[in-house]
Parts: structure tokens; sequence; C-alpha cells
């Protein structure tokens, strides 16, 4: 069964790659903002869990007449700091903003996922879910922070910082799954997996035994 990945994330391509999938990336086409604004009451929760399955589905009606029997994961992750939900920084000044509320605070990484399976060509099961991880910052320099904004990377990701590059050194510690806080959790995805009838360890890639 072929698995796609709905997210031009390099960082959720290489957790699935790492614990043995090979998915085919497709990037959905998703006005987020204007999503957002239509649920202004909603939990985080909800509202990250409302954005991956809409890039799961934009995606899953694009490859249906390619990939007719695939699985689509989809993701969104936003930072939940201060009582506000946070994605990537718009620039420098919200980077530098956003650090002075996250340096020596703590957050929570909120990742939603949402999960089809395609039987010829039409969405057939649906599975969806949310996972929270805590986030302790450190206190990072001014110096510090000017160095990692020229590094591009903040700017990419969501709550400006990352877990597994060049943000990990300004974390103190984490709360929960750390694959979460990269951009997936594995252990969601492979409960949502199940509730639409895979199993996981089908899906792994089978790598010719070693001969010596």
């Amino acid at each position: 069964m072929r698995v796609v990945l709905a997210s031009a994330s390099p960082a959720r391509l290489g957790i699935l790659r790492s614990a043995g999938l090979d998915p085919v990336v497709e990037i959905a086409d998703l006005d987020e903002n204007a999503l957002l604004e239509t649920m202004p009451a909603a939990s985080p929760g909800e509202k990250v869990t409302a954005l991956a399955s809409a890039k799961a589905t934009v995606v899953a009606r694009r490859i249906a007449a390619t990939h007719p029997d695939a699985v689509v994961i989809g993701c969104d992750s936003m930072l939940h700091i201060g009582g506000n939900l946070v994605g990537k920084p718009a620039g420098p000044d919200e980077f530098r903003s956003r650090w002075t509320t996250m340096a020596g605070g703590t957050g929570e990484l909120v990742t939603g996922h949402a999960v089809l399976r395609m039987s010829d060509g039409d969405i057939d099961r649906v599975a969806e879910g949310h996972a929270g991880t805590g986030v302790r910052f450190g206190d990072p320099s001014p110096a510090e922070l000017d160095a990692y904004l020229a590094t591009g990377e903040p700017l990419r990701v969501a709550g400006a910082f990352t877990l597994d590059g060049f943000g990990g050194w300004f974390v103190e510690g984490i709360d929960g799954d750390p694959s979460n806080v990269i951009g997936l959790s594995l252990p969601l995805t492979r409960k949502l997996l199940s509730y639409v009838g895979v199993t996981v360890t089908d899906l792994w890639r089978r790598e010719p035994v070693r001969q010596d």
C-alpha cells in the first residue's frame, strides 16, 4: 500500500523515513488562515486537527487516479504559549517577539493528525486526532538569537524553533512525545492507521538481509 504524506515538511518526511516508511510527498494548496477564521472558538487541538484533515483531504482527492488505494497522512503543528496558538513567524520582528515570550518559559507543541484510507480512488475511512508535548525553553542571549535567525530555520517552522535542528540548543527539555515536537507523532499515527485498518509494520520497507 502506498503511503502519501500531505506535507512539505522535510522533518515529517525524515521521521517517516527513519521509522521505516517511504512515502510519496504531495503538498496541499490550502489557505490555512481562512480555515482558522471559521473556527475562532475551537480549542488548539481542534484547530490543528482541522488543518491536518483539510490538507489530507485535498491531497487525497488529487491523487485519487494515480494512487487509488493509498493511505494519506496529513499533519499540522502550532505552538500554544501564553494563551496564544502560533505557527510560523511572519518575519524577523515576530521571531524576536516570540522568543521574548518563549525564553525561560514553557509551551505546548500541538500537532493535528489525519489519516485517510483510499479505496478505488474514494476516501473510504478516516481517523483524526492530535497530540501535545510540553516544551521547556532555554534563555538564549540576543547574540544567539541573531545567529539562530541568520540560519533561516526559525522562519520556516511552527513556533519559531526546532528540536532536531539549530533550535535544539535552546530547548531545555520536553514532556511527552519528541516526534510530535518534530512534526509527526509516531505513536498517534500508528493508532490512527490501526483505526483505518492498516498495521504500520505492513508498511515498513523490506530491505534485503545483508550477507557477510
